[in-house]
């Protein structure tokens, strides 16, 4: 069967000869035999000559399965646009074609020849080259990471000329560009990557393309570039970013900040310590330049800084986190709270029809308000989570800060938030514990809750809301559940809110509550611990001078609704009546001692308030004792006590103590009730009933026994 042969006219049968031959100079003399008819040929104007001569190069060499053949091809294919010269146009798509074809050939020799070929190709078309450049940057990008040297150094020539040619044209066309750009950014192999940043950086320094236009296409991948194994890689990207943040700066105007949030808060949370550096800053930089426009994004944006506020051992990011975390806070103002406004502008941009007056963005809203929801959840996620202390401190200054700017909208969440808050007083730092209790006193003192109600009390409290008692309810509940707690934390919360709040509203709300709590057990505790409290604390002197004095009916009044809870504990009932001079009462109660079971902790319980009436607290009471005619029942009472210690440490201080007394042998009887007070105090003090309050006492005392032996019963029970 013969073989089909084909017309190759106008190529001569020689040069066709020639072409196909595997030695080199036979195939470059035939370019030229090439390159002088084209030139023949473009004189004379016979352009379909030349078309033919183009199609017979590509089909029956540049494309053929013979090698030498697609070798000859590539070099006449060079060779006829030498000799088109400026003719070129008309036939570029017919002479790159077969050369792009031939860049993925599996001989290496062919790919070098193409590109080669490409190149003069190329630098004979110049600009005309940009209509096909989309498809000559493909190739572009496989050859930079091709395996031979030889190749690889072609394909950087034809690179080279094809920056030199966008670089002085004006008619680059780079929106059609940007997506095959955008496609191969995130490539992984070091040659490309290096190749494609490249290309980022030619064309961000020609003038007439603006680059930040589209730089949220590539943004993404030029971040994950930095985290590249080759240095000289990481140095280019970081460079040019550089570059880009610069710009930004230079032109706000021009950038998309909301396509770029969500990329730069993915990465502020990436393993490689240069991308979350770059991002974070990257983040502070939009922060300051959109201003409250970010807010919008107040969500994502402390998602992205919260966990970075506590990093370990990346200082450099922590205190960029810290700068994005604070200019945030700062454009969270009282305008955000304006929630009537904000549903009158909703209802115009939708309900009018001529809305020529508010320039509404595509990006963003025309007035930015902080949306409180989604910035609550992730506050409350970082601060419920084991997260470290630092990002729990940031945590509570932003719920801090909504309270004082946003009080109504934070408070539509606090149901939210509130148990968290409380449970947050369990955290083992003492700075998260402290400024928790801040947070949680703003909560119930703010003037946008709800105001108190009559519970506990008998009439609200001013300067709080329901969440007030909400409060104290639940932490003598998790201190009831948490007995480490209240060992650990129980004195430092309790002070800290008596710093923080009304000192006599705490003790009066709690004193209340404790008095409805069944479980009498951690009663009596809870009341230990304040009135150890009340008797030592510097936090607590002026209330001591004024329960010491009862000048006025509401002390009094306090004084009373102490005393009832303080009956949980005989000796803190007596430590309480010794604080306000009630002597005469705190004797009938020592007697009244008589009658109940002493245990080792009742005495115990004595011995220490043996050591509080040694210390400074009670100096006046001390001194007192020198005017034995009108203090007899305080006297009384210190004799009471001493009959019921023993022999013990306590017994000899005490005893000591009351050696001391003046003419302590020949005490004259007392003329009246009034020992220790003086008329000005004695109005007030009529105010309180002795009578009810020790019977209260009693009551109190036998609901304990009775509590006592039915445990005891119980106990015997599950023993036999």
């Amino acid at each position: 069967m013969a073989e089909k042969t084909w017309d190759q006219t106008p190529l001569t049968p020689s040069c066709a000869r020639a072409l196909n031959d595997k030695i080199y100079e036979k195939r470059k003399a035939a370019a030229l035999e090439i390159e002088r008819l084209v030139k023949e040929l473009a004189q004379t104007g016979e352009t379909e000559q030349i078309m033919k001569l183009v199609n017979v190069l590509s089909r029956d060499f540049a494309l053929s399965s013979n090698p030498n053949s697609r070798k000859g091809g590539l070099i006449g294919l060079a060779a006829t646009a030498i000799g088109l010269g400026k003719d070129i146009a008309l036939f570029l798509p017919q002479l790159i074609k077969p050369a792009l074809s031939c860049l993925s050939d599996q001989d290496k020799k062919n790919r070098y020849y193409a590109c080669e070929a490409l190149y003069n190709i190329v630098k004979v078309a110049r600009g005309c080259v940009l209509q096909h450049f989309n498809s000559v940057f493909c190739e572009l990008v496989n050859l930079a990471s091709d395996p031979d040297l030889d190749v690889k150094n072609g394909s950087e020539l034809l690179d080279r000329l094809m920056k030199d040619i966008v670089t002085e044209s004006n008619s680059f066309d780079v929106v059609n560009f940007i997506p095959n750009l955008r496609d191969r950014i995130h490539a992984t192999n070091s040659y490309t990557r290096q190749f494609l940043i490249s290309w980022v950086t030619t064309l961000d320094s020609v003038p007439d393309i603006n680059m930040l236009q589209f730089l949220q296409e590539i943004l993404d991948g030029m971040l994950l570039m930095l985290g590249d194994e080759n240095k000289e890689i990481r140095k280019m990207c970081e460079s040019q970013l550089d570059i880009f943040l610069q710009e930004i700066k230079a032109s706000p105007g021009d950038v998309d900040f909301p396509s770029m949030v969500n990329i730069l808060t993915f990465h502020s949370q990436s393993t490689v310590e240069l991308i979350q550096l770059t991002a974070i800053t990257w983040l502070r930089e939009f922060v300051n330049l959109a201003g409250r426009s970010m807010l919008f994004f107040a969500s994502s944006l402390l998602t992205a800084v919260l966990p970075c506020l506590s990093i370990y051992g990346r200082d450099n990011v922590k205190e960029v986190a810290k700068a994005v975390n604070q200019n945030l806070m700062r454009l969270v103002t009282t305008e955000d709270d304006k929630e009537d406004e904000i549903k009158k502008e909703e209802k115009q941009v939708e309900g009018s029809p001529n809305t020529n007056s508010i320039k509404v963005s595509s990006s963003l809203p025309p007035k930015i308000k902080l949306e409180i929801a989604p910035v609550v959840e992730v506050l409350l996620k970082h601060l419920h989570q084991q997260s470290l202390m630092q990002t729990k401190i940031a945590v509570l200054r932003w719920i801090y800060h909504l309270h004082l700017k946003t009080p109504r909208k934070i408070f539509q969440h606090v149901e939210q938030i509130f148990p968290v808050l409380l449970q947050t007083l369990s955290d083992v730092s003492d700075e998260v514990v402290l400024l928790d209790l801040e947070v949680l006193s703003e909560v119930v003192s703010s003037s946008a809750g709800p105001q108190s109600e009559v519970g506990f009390q008998s009439k609200p409290i001013p300067g709080t809301n329901i969440y007030f008692t909400k409060f104290m309810i639940s932490l003598l509940d998790l201190f009831c559940k948490d007995s480490q707690l209240l060992e650990d934390r129980g004195f430092f919360i309790i002070r800290q809110l008596c710093l923080l709040l009304k000192l006599e509203d705490v003790f009066r709300s709690l004193s209340e509550i404790l008095l409805e709590k069944e479980d009498l057990k951690f009663a009596t505790k809870m009341v230990q611990t304040l009135n150890t409290i009340l008797l030592t604390s510097t936090e607590l002197f002026g209330l001591r001078n004024q329960l010491k004095e009862l000048k006025t009916k509401e002390i009094c009044s306090l004084f009373s609704c102490l005393y009832k809870t303080w009956c949980h504990n005989p000796v803190a009932t007596v430590s309480l009546c010794f604080l306000t001079q009630n002597y005469k009462h705190a004797c009938d109660i020592i007697f009244y001692f008589g009658e109940l079971e002493v245990t080792v902790d009742f005495l115990t319980e004595i011995d220490k308030l043996i050591q509080l009436l040694e210390s400074p607290i009670f100096t006046y009471l001390r001194l007192q004792l020198l005017d034995g005619e009108n203090n007899q029942y305080l006297v009384k009472s210190l004799y009471g006590l001493l009959m019921l210690l023993p022999q013990s440490t306590a017994f000899s201080v005490l005893r000591h103590r009351l050696d001391c007394i003046p003419s302590r042998e020949s005490l004259p009887k007392p003329k009246n009730s009034k020992q220790g007070i003086g008329k000005k105090e004695e109005d007030s003090r009529k105010s309180i009933d002795f009578v009810e309050l020790f019977q209260h006492f009693k009551n109190l005392r036998e609901k304990h026994s009775n509590a006592k032996h039915s445990r005891g019963k119980n106990l015997d029970k599950v023993h036999i």
